[in-house]
C-alpha cells in the first residue's frame, strides 16, 4: 500500500514539475517577444515619409540635446515634389509655394538643390532660441561674441555690455537681421558658436532637413552653409506653430529699451519685407503673415514668406539665389498668384 502511494505521489509531483516547466517556457517566450520588439523600435533607423526619396535618421538622439529635443514631425506635411510643369516666367529659378493646410505642392523647381541660404539661416536661430531658452532671460553682451562680423554686414546695434532679453534679441535678430543679435542668442543657448552650430545641425537632421548644413549662426557666406528650399519650408511649418514666431514675424515696428552698464537704451526696428512697406502689392485675397528675407553675395536674394488666403489656408513660399531684389520680388509674385488659380 505504501509502495503504490509512492508511486502515485512520484507521478503526481513529476506531473507539477513538467506543468511548471512548460509554464515557465511560455513565460520566457512571450518575455523574449516583448523585448525583442521593443529593441526592434529604438534601433530600426526612421525614414521620412514626407520626402520622396526617404533619408534616414541617427538612431539615437545626440548626446548633446536635451530633454526639450524637438520632436519629429511628418503628418500634413507636403512631400517634395518637382512640377512636372515649369512654368518660363518662374524656370532656371530655386522655387517652391506650399499650401501648409493641405499639404499640396503648388509648385517646386530645384527645391532640394543646395543654395547659400544667407539671413534665412535665422530661422533655425530663432527655433532653437524658443527651444532651449526663456523669453524673459536676461543676456549680458560680451564683446568677443562680435568680433567674428562683418563690420558691414546687417546688424541690430548691440554692443559690448548690453543688458537685453532673449524676448528682444529675437526682434533684434528677425526685423533688421541682426547678425550681433544671432551671435548673442547662440553663445547664451550654448555657450559658444560652435557648439550651437552642431546643435544646429543635430536639430536640422531631427526635422528632416537632410540638405541643410550649418557653419554659423546668422548666414554668412561659408562653403559648409547651405540649405534648400525644401527643407526651408520644413522649418517654416515648424515655426508658424509657435504663437511668438507668428507675433515677430508679423510686427510692423517695435521698439527695445534696455540697458548697458546702467545706462538706458532704447533702439527701433522695423521689418523690411516689400509687402509691409508698400513696395509691392500682394495678389488680390491674399494677406501675409509674415517671412525671412536674406542677401549675401554667395547667396544673392533670398525669401521665405507666408501668407493666407480668405479661407485660412496658409502657404509658405521661398525663392533662393535671385539676381536682384526686382527679380526675386517679381518671381514671389508669380509664385503668389499660383494660389488663386
Amino acid at each position: 500500500m505504501n509502495k503504490r502511494r509512492k508511486k502515485r505521489l512520484r507521478a503526481l509531483l513529476i506531473k507539477r514539475i513538467a506543468i511548471a516547466c512548460i509554464l515557465v517556457g511560455v513565460v520566457a517566450i512571450c518575455l523574449i517577444l516583448l523585448l525583442g520588439r521593443d529593441n526592434e523600435k529604438h534601433t530600426t533607423n526612421l525614414l521620412h515619409p514626407y520626402r520622396a526619396h526617404a533619408a534616414e535618421l541617427p538612431e539615437e538622439p545626440v548626446a548633446t540635446m536635451t530633454s526639450k529635443m524637438p520632436t519629429l514631425f511628418a503628418d500634413g506635411l507636403c512631400i517634395s515634389k518637382e512640377s512636372e510643369v515649369l512654368d518660363k516666367n518662374i524656370s532656371s529659378w530655386v522655387a517652391a509655394i506650399y499650401n501648409r493646410t493641405t499639404g499640396e505642392v503648388i509648385y517646386s523647381e530645384s527645391a532640394e538643390k543646395h543654395y547659400k541660404q544667407a539671413s534665412i539661416t535665422k530661422l533655425m536661430t530663432f527655433y532653437l532660441a524658443i527651444q532651449y531658452g526663456d523669453l524673459d532671460d536676461v543676456v549680458t553682451v560680451k564683446g568677443e561674441w562680435l568680433e567674428n562680423l562683418d563690420p558691414a554686414s546687417s546688424i541690430c546695434g548691440i554692443k559690448d555690455g548690453d543688458e537685453i532679453t532673449l524676448e528682444q534679441l529675437l526682434y533684434g535678430l528677425m526685423m533688421p537681421s541682426g547678425n550681433d543679435a544671432a551671435n548673442a542668442i547662440a553663445y547664451h543657448i550654448s555657450g559658444s558658436e560652435l557648439a550651437f552650430v552642431e546643435l544646429m545641425n543635430e536639430t536640422a537632421q531631427l526635422l528632416g532637413m537632410t540638405d541643410t548644413s550649418f557653419a554659423n549662426a546668422h548666414g554668412l557666406d561659408d562653403p559648409n552653409h547651405y540649405s534648400s528650399a525644401y527643407d526651408i519650408y520644413l522649418l517654416f511649418d515648424k515655426l508658424l506653430d509657435m504663437p511668438i514666431f507668428r507675433e515677430v514675424i508679423g510686427t510692423q515696428s517695435y521698439t527695445a529699451s534696455y540697458s548697458n552698464n546702467g545706462l538706458p537704451v532704447v533702439k527701433t526696428w522695423n521689418r523690411g519685407i516689400f509687402y509691409f512697406i508698400g513696395h509691392r502689392t500682394l495678389p488680390e485675397g491674399l494677406t501675409g503673415i509674415g517671412g525671412k528675407t536674406g542677401t549675401t553675395d554667395g547667396a544673392g536674394f533670398c525669401l521665405a514668406f507666408s501668407v493666407k488666403d480668405q479661407q485660412d489656408n496658409e502657404y509658405i513660399a521661398v525663392i533662393l539665389y535671385a539676381g536682384s531684389r526686382e527679380k526675386l520680388y517679381n518671381v514671389m509674385d508669380v509664385l503668389l498668384s499660383k494660389i488663386a488659380k
